[in-house]
């Protein structure tokens, strides 16, 4: 199985490297996870294994759910999340072990998954970078509104619906973002930190997704050779 785990972003910070240099990293806290589920091709059609994160009071948490965990002799996890595997794979795994942040000690590069800031209905300009309207002598008081929508009908050119796509203000944020290829800065087993370089989508405390790097850029696949 690919080294994945669910966790949560505790907010960023600056990592000292050995020459010296200075460079700015999210540390997250991934872990400890529990297998609850183990999902056979033929029983569900594919191969997977399901994950589960934080724990959840019994009385906040669904008859369903608690007996789902029980299942994996564990108390009623807050979040799951899948993995796929190859079926081959299925044996080596087991309902209940526990997953923590020693999978990523090999691992280079990951992927971290998270959930956007929302930043609720705004504007063209800020929702688009729209330059807004002319600030001169003369120009009417709406320097921030979208202009004209007119002649855009359809994607056709006729009819009375706006063009499909046509960027104006409405919700903004609030979406999944992934992140590719970050590096790995260090890991401390003790506490279940891992701590990557840049900066990782959504507000502290938020839930992120962290798994091994599916595909790497030209620049790290090269070095990825070298080091191997």
């Amino acid at each position: 199985m690919p080294a994945a785990l669910l966790g949560r972003k505790l907010g960023m910070t600056r990592y000292f490297l050995e020459d010296g240099e200075n460079i700015p990293v999210t540390v997250l806290q991934v872990g400890p996870c529990v297998i609850t589920q183990l999902k056979t091709p033929d029983a569900d059609g594919y191969a997977a294994v399901q994950i589960g994160f934080e724990e959840r009071r019994a009385h906040r948490s669904t008859q369903p759910l608690i007996g789902h965990d029980a299942k994996a002799q564990t108390t009623p996890k807050s979040e799951h999340r899948e993995i796929r595997v190859d079926a081959s794979e299925l044996d080596e795994f087991e309902f209940g072990t526990a997953l923590d942040v020693s999978v990523f000690e090999d691992v280079k590069y990951v992927d971290v998954v998270g959930q956007g800031k929302g930043k609720g209905f705004q504007g063209t300009m800020k929702r688009h970078n729209f330059r807004g309207l002319e600030a001169s002598h003369g120009v009417k008081r709406r320097h921030r509104s979208p202009g004209s929508i007119n002649g855009h009908a359809t994607n056709l050119g006729t009819g009375p619906k706006i063009k499909r796509g046509k960027r104006m203000s409405g919700h903004m944020g609030d979406k999944r973002i992934s992140v590719r290829s970050m590096d790995v800065v260090a890991i401390d087993k003790e506490n279940n930190l891992l701590v990557v370089k840049g900066t990782v989508p959504g507000p502290n405390t938020g839930l992120v997704f962290v798994r091994e790097a599916v595909r790497l850029n030209r620049r790290k696949t090269r070095l990825a050779k070298a080091g191997s």
